[in-house]
């Protein structure tokens, strides 16, 4: 699951504080949150709408794999740039014509005609919520006195949280339901009314602002980063199917070199007096340095988790895209539960302790979750995944609600920009990672399974969430590096 989940309230550069409470900031708020619920939404329904997608288009599991991983690749390579755009051209400007291109690809993507295709569509969609999504923050900082701010941030938390959990569901509704006989492409279609909604919302609620000096756009910069993220995105989805060839390892190891050359080149720019895409002091501050392997991993597991629980739910127990996006709806009620305790209550007093509690009760519903395949086996029904999965959901919650405010606390006023760009794209890019090598794992551990496909799909399943058990003992002990709590943003 694409989570932007609270990372989207961290813009690029922020925007200057409103002299006064702009009257229509309360609707400009439901347009920005309308905005990022189409991005989770439109980037967690694929788990539940892939096989039904590869009935129709074809195409085979890493077909299923680049649906998901194109989308989130391009935005995380577009994030830093679409955030430098609206600091350029304004914020209001470029929030506009990100949504207008996300709604006309959605529309693409409902209508394409093969896999290849819709990979494309997807792409090219990732983009423009690259453009759309860093502006988020700026357009509540610009409309909001820093007295209401916490109220309006405030929602982020349950809206998202329940939006991008609630996307299987979503999905499952709207496949099952079939309406006019689109099948699975009603779950990109249904982004066309609601992007329309959102585009006449911002063109009458959200105010223009721009950076105060206009940086310029660094395209050799986003070349390097970009080419960086292609280097080692590609190969890990790309390799299984085609054997892991010799060129896959090299390319893995040339991406190495090139954010070498990336790091090279941002502080060349700084020394020269320009504007870096990305600040090169944040990355001698450990702490932040920090925030990024936690995000990476942790975002990689958690997207790489819900996409792979979903394939084995349709493909492997053969059950409907309804049924499976229904047996999700206990993660979506965790995630907002965990989110709103840890909000409300337990990260005021306890700081960083709430992302260790977040990484354990997780790991402990994930452990649960593969007890329970072991036990039941293949008759295993939503009722006895229930509980696990609800466990799963509240150490979600946990996590998210604090990490970002968390990951910030130890950068300075002037890298703030710099840092909620670099985090947004580092989640990103951990989702895709997440979706290439535990998507890659858990086809790989199917096909070797055996002949019996639902106990090889249950085999592959369990030793997949294993994997993630892994992967949050490295974010439990990985959080050690962040700041203790997080920065009292209210001014």
């Amino acid at each position: 699951m694409d989570v932007n989940t609270f990372a989207s309230a961290a813009p690029p550069t922020p925007a200057p504080a409103p002299a006064m409470p702009d009257p229509r900031r309360w609707a400009a708020l439901a347009v920005v949150l309308l905005a990022e619920t189409m991005d989770l939404l439109d980037a967690t329904v694929v788990g539940v709408a892939a096989p039904s997608v590869r009935a129709d288009l074809g195409g085979g599991s890493t077909g299923l794999q680049w649906i998901a991983a194109a989308y989130t690749l391009t935005f995380a390579v577009g994030l830093i740039t679409g955030g430098r755009l609206g600091d350029i051209v304004g914020r209001r400007r470029m929030f506009l014509i990100g949504l207008g291109g996300f709604t006309a690809t959605s529309a693409m993507c409902a209508g394409a005609p093969s896999i290849g295709l819709l990979i494309a569509a997807r792409a090219v969609q990732g983009l423009f919520a690259a453009l759309t999504i860093p502006q988020t923050y700026s357009v509540v900082v610009s409309v909001f006195a820093p007295t209401e701010r916490g109220r309006a941030f405030g929602l982020f938390g349950p809206v998202m949280a329940l939006a991008s959990v609630g996307g299987p569901i979503v999905a499952g509704a709207l496949i099952e339901a079939d309406p006019a006989g689109a099948g699975w492409r009603a779950i990109f279609l249904i982004n066309v009314p609601l992007g329309i909604l959102a585009i006449l919302g911002a063109l009458r609620y959200v105010p223009e602002s721009r950076a105060k000096r206009r940086p310029g756009l660094d395209p050799i910069g986003m070349a390097l980063v970009s080419a960086a993220l292609l280097l080692l995105v590609y190969p890990l989805v790309q390799g299984r199917e085609s054997g892991w060839p010799a060129w896959t390892f090299a390319s893995m190891a040339g991406a190495l070199p090139v954010l070498a050359a990336f790091a090279w080149w941002q502080r060349r720019i700084a020394r020269a007096g320009g504007a870096p895409l990305v600040v090169p002091s944040l990355l001698a501050k450990r702490a932040f340095s920090g925030s990024l392997l936690v995000g990476l991993v942790f975002f990689a597991a958690m997207n790489g988790l819900i996409l792979v629980f979903g394939l084995f739910l349709q493909i492997g127990l053969g059950w409907s895209a309804i049924h499976a996006g229904l047996a999700s709806t206990p993660i979506a009620l965790g995630v907002v539960l965990g989110a709103v305790a840890a909000g409300a209550v337990l990260v005021p007093r306890f700081g960083r302790t709430v992302l260790h509690a977040g990484a354990v009760v997780m790991a402990a519903g994930v452990a649960a979750l593969s007890l329970t395949l072991r036990q039941v086996g293949t008759g295993v029904d939503a009722g006895q995944l229930a509980p696990a999965l609800l466990v799963v959901g509240i150490g979600m919650g946990l996590v998210l609600a604090p990490f970002f405010d968390i990951a910030l606390a130890s950068v300075d006023e002037h890298e703030t920009g710099s840092a909620s760009g670099v985090l947004n794209a580092n989640q990103q890019l951990g989702a895709t990672l997440g979706v290439a090598v535990l998507g890659t794992l858990f086809f790989d551990a199917a096909a070797s399974g055996g002949a019996d496909r639902a106990d090889a799909y249950t085999d592959a399943l369990e030793q997949t969430l294993w994997v993630v058990v892994a992967a949050l003992a490295l974010v439990l002990l990985a959080a050690f590096l962040l700041p203790r709590r997080a920065r009292d943003v209210q001014e």
